[in-house]
């Protein structure tokens, strides 16, 4: 199993949770956003004890993501790079090659909802169809902060992510939309949203004083092309609310701030 873990850091020096994480999960993925640590100084923080080695995997244009992995960055080079998105070939000896695809999208402090799924085609959709038309295949992997939930416009609209919540259709491969061939992400973020989970409701809780109110939301999320769905569980899927021994939660249910991010760590894995 090679397993990934994405945390929005909030710009936080987190590099000891981080490494705790990465030891903890055994990571092999390492993706961050809002993060102001230098490489330098996480990968000293990682590498601070026996184990594999961490390896810092630097993107050509991607500034706002942070790629490090337990192998060299020959192995996980990018495809397209943009502002906020890089595309990787992760490309491992005798293991299934995928599309690796992290973002940190504009939020909706910068972009409104329209803007935001206007703009989810032109810098995330067709950059990933790029890629992929690149490589051969469409095993893709789309992981990040979307600053957008599972069922906005952005990640569903055929002419965005296209993201469904079931297997069933993600298994239809895609659908023709005004003559338009559109291919399907699974987004099994659903699966993780409300209090019926087992984990946190959401992965960042924001309260405002205003008529319309989600509290908790699903921002962070973890897209899978069909031709991944063999090779992906569910259950291989969490929000993950401690180190082992720092939590990341208030005694009340929410995200630390004070301790650590607003943003809650995802982790899974791939059975490449």
């Amino acid at each position: 199993m090679t397993s990934f873990l994405f945390w929005n850091l909030n710009k936080k020096p987190l590099q000891d949770i981080v490494a705790s994480l990465a030891f903890r999960y055994e990571v092999d993925v390492l993706m961050l956003v809002e993060c102001s640590i230098e490489p330098g100084v996480l990968l000293t923080t990682l590498n601070r004890d026996d184990g594999a080695a961490y390896y810092y995997a630097p993107s050509e244009k991607c500034e706002k993501v942070q790629v490090y992995a337990r192998f060299l960055s020959e192995f996980v080079r990018p495809v397209e790079d943009e502002d906020r998105l890089t595309i990787r070939h992760l490309s491992l000896p005798g293991l299934t090659d995928i599309l690796l695809a992290v973002t940190h999208f504009p939020g909706k402090m910068y972009l409104r909802d329209a803007s935001q799924a206007s703009a989810c085609g032109k810098l995330l959709a067709e950059p990933i169809k790029t890629a992929e038309s690149k490589i051969g295949h469409r095993r893709t992997l789309l992981v990040g902060d979307l600053n957008m939930n599972p069922f906005e416009d952005g990640v569903v609209s055929a002419f965005g992510l296209h993201g469904v919540m079931t297997r069933r259709i993600a298994r239809r491969r895609g659908r023709t939309v005004l003559g338009k061939e559109c291919p399907f992400f699974y987004n099994p973020m659903w699966g993780l949203f409300g209090d019926a989970t087992p984990g946190p409701p959401g992965k960042y809780y924001n309260w405002r004083s205003e008529p319309v109110t989600l509290f908790w939301n699903m921002f962070d999320q973890v897209l899978i092309r069909p031709d991944l769905l063999p090779l992906f569980r569910n259950d291989d899927l969490k929000i993950v609310t401690s180190d082992g021994s720092t939590p990341l939660l208030t005694k009340g249910g929410l995200p630390n701030r004070r301790v650590a991010s607003d943003h809650l760590p995802v982790f899974f894995q791939l059975a490449l």
